[in-house]
């Protein structure tokens, strides 16, 4: 049997982590739906585009900034023009919103070329949370699933006029995945995020984010990362140390 798609041992699903500073996209280009094992926020220097992945799509332009939790994974599609963005590494604990707009979006680069850490904090203090800005109905069940991870799909769609196939097709069409997909794995970073707590125990985490168990939670887990969570929380805790290192 071969890997399971869009897991960590799945080619085309491979992490490209980009590296830190200003990054150049062309006009039209698409990234297809790919992992990113660090943490990181995307601030859009100029340009835009539309985010499709596991926090809901995002339609962003210059001034706008979405933060990307460890082990995410989303897909890009650029505007015409193309766009420039800043990789800004942050902290696994960085508990901040996941997308925001900062009004000067320049300075924060300026200063992630001699201080990442002192850049983050620049973020924090002046991003302003904004709230995903999709319409469509992929972009609402997208947010009511990561609201609750147990929301029926059937239930769903026979509320908002939909036939089960339409759901699964339109849902894949704009994420690249399916609604149940995007369900367990909205799950399992919820479980992450307790994971890192190093305070909880693994077991606390599986029954409050409702697995079946800790086994079927560390199942999940391992497809969503390609580690346990013990080798997870220990791989997050030490890449920290990674994000105060200048770059160009």
């Amino acid at each position: 049997m071969g890997p399971e798609p869009n897991s960590p041992t799945c080619p085309c699903c491979a992490p490209r982590d980009a590296p830190p500073g200003r990054m150049r996209h062309r006009g039209g280009e698409t990234l297809h739906r790919h992992l990113h094992e660090r943490p990181f926020a995307a601030i859009v220097l100029a340009g835009g585009y539309v985010e499709a992945g596991d926090t809901g799509r995002h339609c962003v332009t210059a001034g706008d900034v979405i933060v990307h939790r460890p082990f995410e994974r989303h897909l890009d599609r650029f505007d015409p023009h193309g766009a420039e963005v800043l990789v800004l590494p942050l902290s696994a604990r960085w508990r901040g919103s996941v997308r925001g707009h900062i009004a000067d979006p320049d300075a924060v680069a300026r200063l992630a070329e001699r201080d990442p850490i002192a850049a983050q904090h620049l973020l924090d203090r002046e991003m302003t949370r904004r709230p995903a800005n999709g319409h469509d109905w992929p972009d609402l069940l997208a947010a009511d699933l990561l609201d609750a991870p147990d929301l029926s799909l059937a239930q769903w769609a026979a509320q908002h006029g939909l036939h089960a196939a339409s759901l699964s097709r339109g849902f894949r069409q704009q994420f690249e995945i399916t609604p149940a997909q995007f369900r367990l794995i909205a799950r399992t970073h919820r479980a992450i995020d307790r994971v890192l707590d190093a305070a909880v125990a693994l077991s606390t985490v599986a029954a409050a984010e409702g697995f079946a168990d800790q086994a079927h939670m560390t199942r999940s887990i391992v497809r969503q990362t390609g580690r346990s969570p013990r080798a997870l929380r220990s791989a997050l805790w030490l890449a920290d140390e990674a994000t105060s290192r200048p770059f160009r």
